[in-house]
Order: structure tokens, then sequence, then C-alpha cells
């Protein structure tokens, strides 16, 4: 965890000059967020970055107490709160209905239906989970975005925050660079 904060600390030094409107996001498993000391290592790194908004995505739900407890310590620190993969794995609607309220976003990967031959469904998922953000108030991010087609169909839905290949593979920035 410490070796984590410390590479985003280092990518947010390299992008200073920018970081009023950068967000910088930090995925969490299971382990991670049980760990007794990553919220306040989290709490620390986003001292160390502001400006930058920080955003914590779970990449597998916990239980509602936890995200209770999650919401309430993260959102005093002006950080923002995400469901990763919703509609795959465990964080179907029925699992995660509950959590909703405690978070800022919730994240639609398409390339887990892409992997797992289920393609097809992108359209349907997409209005489902998008229907589900609008009736919790919740931002919507898209991800796996890597054609135009990918972005039309995310205008489509009036999603506005997109990522994927589309908009450049994942590298670590270096000085000069933004």
């Amino acid at each position: 965890m410490d070796e984590q904060a410390t590479l985003l600390e280092e990518t947010a030094d390299t992008l200073k000059t920018s970081l009023t409107n950068k967000v910088i996001a930090f995925n969490l498993n299971r382990d991670q967020i049980d760990n007794p000391f990553t919220i306040g290592t989290m709490v620390a790194l986003k001292k160390r970055i502001n400006p930058a908004a920080l955003t914590i995505e779970l990449t597998e739900a916990p239980t509602l107490d936890e995200i209770q407890k999650y919401s309430l310590l993260l959102h005093q620190y002006d950080m923002k709160l995400v469901l990763d993969d919703v509609g795959t794995g465990s964080n179907t609607y029925d699992n995660i209905k509950d959590l909703l309220p405690y978070v800022d976003q919730i994240k639609f990967a398409m390339q887990n239906l892409r992997m797992s031959g289920q393609a097809n469904q992108i359209p349907e998922q997409l209005a489902f989970w998008t229907e589900i953000a609008q009736q919790y108030r919740l931002e919507m991010v898209l991800e796996g975005v890597e054609t135009p087609q990918d972005q039309k169909l995310a205008a489509k839905y009036g999603i506005q925050i997109n990522q994927g290949y589309l908009y450049g593979k994942p590298t670590i920035p270096h000085e000069g660079n933004s």
C-alpha cells in the first residue's frame, strides 16, 4: 500500500503544473480496504497531492457497515468513493443496491463483458446502469472505451466520464509530459 501511494505521489508531482483539474484514481481490493492502515495512507496521500482530486475505487463490494464507514471517512477528506466493475463478478445490482447511497460514482467496464464473450449485452447493461446512476444521482464512468463507436455509445447514454485505450495506454508520466 505504501509503495502504491508513493508511486501515485510521484505521478502527482510530475503533473504538478496542472493538478487543479486532475483526478487520480486508486483501486483497492478487498484485502487492501480491510487493512486498518489503508484509510490513513489514503488520507495522507490526499493531503500530499492536493489540489488533485483523489478517487478510491473499490473493486469488490464491501458490506453495508464497511461502506458506511469508508464513505464517512473518505468524504470528510474530500475523496470520492467508487464501486468499480458494476454488473460483473460479485458487483451485481442485488449485491450492491444498498451500497449505492454511500458512493459518488459507479464504473461500468465494457471490457469485462467483451472478455467473457458477452459483448452483445453491453447496450442493455449500459442502459440499465445509466438508469441506476441517474436514480441514485451518481456519476457514471464508462471503462473500456477503445473505439470511436464506444465513444458514441457513451454519448448516447449521456456518459461524460470515459476511460480506455482510445485515449491512450497507461504510462508512468515523465517530467514535462501531462
